[in-house]
């Protein structure tokens, strides 16, 4: 849902800067109700309309495979990237219809098909969305494919009208030519445009001529999302459709010995009880036509499960494993000057260990997918993440090609990752009970909430492993970091990433710090295990991050100097870092007193190319201690839409908040002790903090929004916790030390 926003004026850097406050826990629900809808998603086309879409206009102009116009004015904008709440169908379309001078009311968004060579992220090299890259990667794609349509459009009314093509100007789709008086809206000239040839070249807008680019136009998703016309895969229904509901393994490594399905075969409305085998993992699934006997029937299941290779430790015994691997030099990351001098000479020493959890990605909408099965493939319905692989899993499962593997892009109900795995468990596991039942029956699975958070994949469990030294002015002159844990990219089709025995992954956020110590060392050991292990939102940032800017801490106050002073003093060669940390601290009136029992702490960090700081105010409060606010600054180039930027910086502290106070995953004798939001708990309304989001103005390429805003919460929240307390918060979740946020 969006929250509500209030423009303020900026003071400082009045030029540089422009800002958007939020007050969360207040306006999000009066905003959901305000909010109208400028453009339709066609249901078909893997989205949803709060009125009917009209059918396929006569001859339609399609210059290139992103935008697409019809005689009846319309323009169709087809989005290559997921639309799961970060804004992309919006942020695409206006990049279009910017380009193309078109009015936002007649402008559409259809999810594009599964088609590596016409929409692959070119981040990526293969289609698919993640990594904060939709926009970044489509920035002059799209405009480009709005210019070249404009392009067009202008011929075509050149060549009906018999005057110049530089004397007609267009604006708001309307297309005119002041000298005659003639005007035409854009399905006026669509025909003659469709038998022009296309161009190669076309000149994009000059920045100081943007209409809706860096203006807060309306979401193209909020009105179908709150008026339930939304689709989702839950909303598929196809002729003659079963819903299958899953018993995984409790053991990560189990397989089905044995099955007594004879209860649920005696429920009534059960069709089907099928074993599979994927890749990933060993199951039993229960068809039935709807979810609930489906439910039911898996719950009346007996299996016997082979745990002769299962998981049987819990997170006591790995962490224990863990310190002991960081007691050991590990393989090197990065590497400045001469370490082992450096605290042969240093004046003060400083030691820390870090802890994090595995923790879910506990999207709203849990996993799901249909499948149906024929002789000419598989078509898949998905809220789809990546399409190419997803592709590639599925014909190497069932022996077929990936191009006979169809694929239509729905609505996903957040994601953070989970629909982007490179093995396609959950979607693969789909098409295997599909195949399992045969008859070119299309199935449904429905993961309930508690298989979506037990049988994984999750965020790994990292141990950090610091040493800092300081010689005798207090200046940082070495910086050791070990960092254990598992390699997401490890074992599988995106293990060629690994490079030199470094998951990237793993150490990003670590092995690029910014700060200006002249002697460094970033070691990584990679640690297996049978726990299914994936990106989650804002991937190796998400807790290298928390680790680096907490210890940065420790180190200020063993130099005794202020947190932010001191980092200000270590960015001089990072003027973006430096830029937003001065912002956030600006903003948040950092040399201003605090009230007795509140604190400040700060945190900045880059991820995807963005660079975002966070300052948060806490307080002492009856049965623990309250957030009072979060001030956030972020430099992400042009804010392409600055209410979605603002939006989504929300999101990630939102997030990154549920992690930092309460998220964990936690193993005994190799179970997952978790399963349901009553023991993974998101953060509820009254813990949400008043949020700022300051946008610093620029006329750089995009950058990633949806993940950078997480990040630097955690250590701004512990570092704020260690200003109140003179205690370091070295271990995640806050909770399991009982320390409690009303």
């Amino acid at each position: 849902m969006a929250t509500n926003h209030t423009m303020v004026n900026t003071m400082a850097h009045e030029s540089e800067v422009s800002s958007e406050v939020n007050q969360a826990r207040r306006g999000m629900l009066k905003a959901g109700a305000a909010l109208s809808l400028t453009i339709y998603l066609p249901a078909l086309e893997g989205c949803s309309s709060d009125k009917p879409a009209t059918g396929p206009a006569a001859g339609p102009l399609e210059p290139n495979a992103f935008v697409r116009i019809g005689a009846d004015d319309s323009v169709t904008v087809i989005s290559k990237h997921t639309e799961a709440g970060q804004g992309t169908y919006t942020g695409l379309a206006t990049l279009v219809a910017e380009e193309l001078d078109a009015d936002w009311s007649q402008v559409h968004v259809e999810g594009a098909p599964a088609d590596t060579k016409r929409y692959a992220n070119t981040a990526f090299g293969m289609q698919g969305t993640g990594g904060s890259t939709s926009i970044a990667n489509s920035y002059e794609q799209y405009r480009t494919a709005g210019a070249t349509a404009r392009a067009m459009l202008v011929a075509a009314a050149a060549k009906q009208w018999g005057v110049p093509v530089a004397d007609i100007q267009v604006a708001g789709g309307v297309v005119s030519h002041a000298g005659s008086g003639r005007k035409s809206g854009f399905g006026g000239l669509v025909a003659t445009a469709a038998a022009l040839p296309v161009p190669s070249d076309v000149k994009l807008k000059d920045p100081s001529g943007f209409v809706l680019i860096g203006k807060t136009a309306a979401r193209v998703d909020a009105a179908v999302k709150s008026n339930g016309t939304a689709i989702y895969t839950q909303d598929i229904k196809l002729p003659g459709m079963l819903t299958a509901v899953v018993a995984h393994a409790p053991r990560f490594g189990a397989r089905v010995r044995s099955v007594d399905d004879s209860k649920a075969r005696a429920i009534k409305g059960v069709v089907d009880v099928v074993r599979f085998d994927t890749p990933v993992r060993s199951g039993v699934a229960v068809l039935a036509n709807d979810f609930w006997t489906a439910k039911q029937g898996r719950d009346a299941l007996v299996v016997d499960w082979d745990e002769s290779a299962a998981l049987k430790q819990g997170t006591p015994e790995l962490l224990a494993a863990y310190r002991r691997l960081a007691s050991e030099p590990g393989t090197t990351a990065h590497h400045e000057g001469d370490v082992a001098a450096a605290f042969r000479n240093a004046a003060h020493v400083v030691e820390a260990q870090y802890v994090v959890p595995y923790l879910a990605h506990a999207a709203m909408e849990p996993l799901n997918c249909v499948a149906q099965i024929s002789p000419a493939g598989c078509e898949i319905w998905n809220g789809e993440q990546f399409q190419t692989l997803d592709q590639v899993n599925v014909a190497e499962f069932l022996g077929i090609t990936p191009d006979k593997v169809t694929i239509h892009m729905l609505f996903a109900g957040g994601t953070f990752g989970r629909r982007a795995n490179p093995p396609a468990d959950y979607i693969v596991e789909t098409v295997a009970i599909a195949k399992a039942h045969g008859a070119g029956v299309p199935v449904k699975l429905v993961w309930t909430r508690e298989e979506d958070m037990r049988a994984g994949f999750y965020r790994p469990m990292y141990l950090h492993d610091f040493k800092g030294a300081l010689d005798a002015s207090g200046r940082i002159i070495a910086w050791q970091h070990r960092i254990v844990g598992q390699s997401v990219m490890a074992g599988g089709k995106m293990a060629m990433m690994i490079k030199d025995g470094i998951d990237p992954t793993s150490v990003e956020g670590a092995a690029n710090l910014p700060y200006a110590i002249p002697n460094l060392q970033v070691e990584l050991h990679t640690t297996e295990s049978k726990i299914p292990v994936l990106w989650w939102r804002s991937v190796g940032s998400s807790h290298t991050a928390y680790a680096t800017e907490c210890f940065f801490d420790e180190l200020a106050a063993a130099a005794h100097k202020d947190p932010y002073a001191f980092r200000r003093e270590l960015l001089a060669q990072h003027p973006r870092h430096l830029g937003v940390l001065e912002l956030a601290a600006s903003k948040a009136g950092w040399d201003s007193p605090l009230p007795k029992g509140h604190a400040r702490g700060i945190a900045v960090h880059e991820s995807f190319s963005s660079f975002v700081a966070e300052v948060v105010e806490i307080s002492r409060a009856e049965g623990g201690y309250r957030i009072e606010r979060v001030v956030c600054a972020v430099d992400c180039g042009v804010a392409v839409n600055p209410n979605i930027v603002a939006m989504q910086m929300e999101s990630g502290i939102a997030y990154g908040l549920s992690a930092a106070l309460m998220g964990a995953i936690t193993l005994k004798d190799g179970e997952v002790e978790q399963s349901n939001f009553h023991q993974f708990l998101p953060l509820r309304m009254n813990q949400m903090p008043p949020i700022e989001v300051h946008i610093v103005a620029s006329t750089a390429k995009p950058t990633g929004v949806g993940e950078p805003g997480v990040p630097p919460i955690a250590p701004a929240l512990c570092n704020a916790l260690r200003a109140l307390t003179g205690e370091p918060q070295r271990s995640l979740p806050l909770s399991s030390r009982e320390l409690k946020f009303v």
